[in-house]
């Protein structure tokens, strides 16, 4: 299962009130992650604001809810 010190930690972190724990679990997820990539917001934004110009001059192709759900529907099934 692990070390004796991994128990010893599992076993006074299962010990805290539901909310330490979920703060805890949190903590931990987010240190397995990797450092966030500092251009990601920014293409984001750019990203955003050219789709909004699309609708904004009528160049986008825009579809409504049930195309939508249909769309993905038949993506999922796909995998």
């Amino acid at each position: 299962m692990g070390s004796p010190t991994l128990e010893k930690i599992r076993s006074e972190a299962l010990s805290l009130p539901e909310s330490e724990r979920a703060e805890l679990a949190h903590s931990l997820v987010a240190s397995l992650d990797a450092p966030a990539d500092a251009d990601a917001e920014s293409a984001w934004d750019t990203e955003i604001l050219r789709r909004l110009a699309e609708i904004d001059s009528g160049t986008a192709e825009l579809i409504d809810r049930e195309e939508f759900r249909r769309r993905m529907r038949a993506r999922m099934s796909r995998v």
